[in-house]
């Protein structure tokens, strides 16, 4: 907060200095006068002057080698009430907001969401300081918000011609910003052209016909929503998108400092977030949400909010109800202390509880990649676990990455790479040195059984032995379609698995898969297509030499994905694990792994016991 404040009071000193400057050199007054004049009539539409506009736009850019076209529309008809359209091929949005209500369309789905009653004031669409609602200090662009909203074309201009150095070509009139970015202004109606790198935008001004009702959609079929919940949908989902697009430095360079709670520690370890939480359910959940309140907020806010919108307009259903309709299926087998611990950090974050908790079956969507080898396999004979998990950091869930150290009374205490705000897993180990981590599959919607990340936390918590794992599987009913690589240090045993509602199926080391390949001796190997292909010529490239640094190199790209959040290397019978996480440039598996020893973590825990504590291996 401090970087950014002080970012704040330098760009206020050079547009104060760039005053003074201008005052003083013909060429940059004359420039920047221009440049004034041109702005105008767009800084008095954007900055609420002018009660009644319509800003047209039309982007063209190439995005991943294929270019994208989308026409805006921003139709502002006085201090309530506004429409904004989005027309891209793949998608299309309307927004109307009225007075009273406001509406949400997608016509390529035929649909629309009206939202009636009060808006939330803290979390709404109303035009009044709407783009301070939108842009908060995570998003880099933030200064520059400020500045068009907050000052006026003179003093924009000056920035622009002295501080950024934007200059006019007088033979042209067009003008540049640095080698890359050139603009030029309409010389009969207010309008801008801008090109750079890889696309261009036209933006014209005019003015607005007759505003229609807000609910006045011929042909679309019409659900109807708490304006409340509408528009913080939209707006918390616009602010957290343009965190995740234009990180400022609050989440690039998080600050490091480590803090306690009743039941909780946070420590930084080489960078990353390593949480210690003990006690009954209800006060790990509370000492979970006191130690990661923004951390936990940001990450609803990716999941509900940047997700879920993103999830309504290319499905055409409300993503809250879809998640909800998951929910009231999965509940009835999810175990009763896991509510609890739910419950508790939702009351510690002031959220409501059912929002906690069906955030916490998000993690049902989860796609990865994983192996275990041991024996012949490895340089030393020790089992190594490796995890890869590839999911959407496109969504921004590395802002929220955190090791969990956790002991709840009376059950194993174990180490859980996730996420603040979720208290289920898709990585872990234990202290009995069992290790866990999965790949989803197909068959989204089956939620007729135990949500998957809490089918992991059980096994966490609850199981000694790779068969006491196993036959947790087998007897609980089961969602979707998933593969684990389950491993027990103790015993250098592993097993790869295919669940689905119907049946569980155990791949055992060496053992050929019409899905998986050949088997390869004191192995186990999952993932899918040339991912899979690679990681297999890998393993068998390095067979009998693999140890800590070769097998985090199986991890690495192509067999982690673009998308890839976290990898995981698990050493059990050491009660170690290594942990790379993602960052808003690079995917987990070109970042740095931390090393955390569970055992040694666990004995700062103030609630583990000397009978808790996992006794060192006699055998090693």
């Amino acid at each position: 907060m401090r970087t950014f404040l002080n970012y704040r009071m330098l760009c206020l000193a050079a547009a104060l200095a760039l005053v003074t400057v201008a005052s003083s050199t013909s060429a940059e007054e004359t420039d920047a006068g221009r440049l004034a004049t041109e702005l105008k009539p767009f800084f008095t539409a954007l900055t609420g002057n002018s009660s009644a506009y319509v800003l047209d736009a039309k982007v063209s850019a190439t995005i991943e080698g294929k270019s994208q076209d989308v026409a805006a529309k921003l139709t502002r008809f006085d201090a309530d009430s506004f429409d904004l359209d989005l027309v891209h091929s793949d998608y299309e949005v309307r927004l109307r907001r009225r007075a009273d209500a406001t509406a949400f369309a997608l016509p390529k789905h035929k649909v629309v969401f009206v939202g009636k009653g009060k808006a939330d004031s803290a979390d709404c669409l109303d035009p009044s300081g709407i783009c301070g609602r939108l842009v908060g200090s995570g998003c880099s662009v933030q200064p520059y918000v400020q500045l068009v909203t907050q000052s006026d074309a003179a003093t924009a201009s000056l920035l622009l011609t002295g501080l950024l150095k934007v200059k006019r070509d007088a033979a042209t009139g067009k003008w540049s910003a640095g080698k890359d970015v050139t603009f030029e202004f309409g010389k009969e109606s207010p309008s801008l052209s801008v090109t750079f790198p890889g696309g261009s935008t036209v933006i014209s001004l005019g003015k607005p016909e007759a505003m229609k009702a807000v609910d006045a959609w011929d042909g679309l079929a019409a659900t109807e929503l708490s304006r409340a919940e509408l528009e913080r949908q939209l707006s918390r989902g616009v602010r957290r998108s343009l965190e995740i697009l234009a990180p400022s430095s609050e989440l690039t360079s998080p600050q490091t400092s480590g803090r306690r709670v009743a039941h909780g520690e946070l420590r930084w370890v080489e960078g990353q977030r390593v949480a210690i939480l003990s006690g009954t359910p209800e006060q790990v959940g509370r000492a979970h949400g006191e130690l990661l309140k923004v951390e936990a907020q940001r990450c609803v806010d990716s999941v509900i909010y940047a997700f879920g919108t993103v999830q309504t307009i290319n499905t055409g259903r409300w993503f809250r109800q879809d998640l909800e309709a998951a929910y009231s299926r999965l509940a009835p087998h999810i175990p009763a202390d896991h509510k609890t611990e739910v419950r508790a950090l939702a009351e510690s974050m002031g959220w409501d509880p059912h929002l906690a908790e069906v955030v916490n079956v998000f993690p049902e969507l989860f796609h990865c990649s994983g192996f275990a080898v041991f024996g012949s396999a490895t340089a030393d004979g020790k089992l190594y676990h490796g995890r890869v998990l590839d999911y959407m950091t496109t969504i921004g869930l590395q802002d929220a990455a955190t090791t969990f150290i956790v002991s709840v009374d009376g059950k194993i205490p174990f180490a859980n790479v996730g996420y603040a705000g979720f208290i289920g897993s898709v990585s872990g180990m234990n202290a009995k040195a069992v290790s866990l981590g999965e790949m989803g599959g197909r068959g989204e919607g089956k939620w007729d059984g135990v949500p998957m990340a809490t089918l992991m936390r059980r096994a966490l918590e609850e199981c000694s032995t790779l068969d006491e794992v196993m036959d947790l599987w087998k007897k609980s009913p089961r969602t979707c379609e998933y593969y684990y690589v389950f491993a027990d240090g103790k015993t250098n045993r592993a097993v790869g698995v295919a669940a689905v509602p119907e049946s569980v199926d155990f791949i055992l080391p060496g053992q050929s898969h019409e899905r998986l390949g050949e088997g390869i001796p004191d192995a186990v190997v999952l993932s899918a297509g040339s991912r899979l292909e690679k990681l297999r010529e890998r393993v068998k490239e390095k067979h009998g030499k693999i140890d800590v640094p070769t097998a985090q190199w199986l991890m690495s790209r192509p067999v982690a994905m673009s998308s890839n959040l976290h990898d995981v290397l698990f050493v059990p019978a050491d009660g170690v694990l290594y942990v790379a996480n993602a960052d808003h440039r690079h995917p987990a598996a070109e970042r740095p792994y931390v090393r955390l020893d569970l055992r040694e973590l666990l004995k700062s825990s103030p609630k583990v016991t000397s009978a808790q504590a996992p006794a060192p291996d006699a055998s090693r």
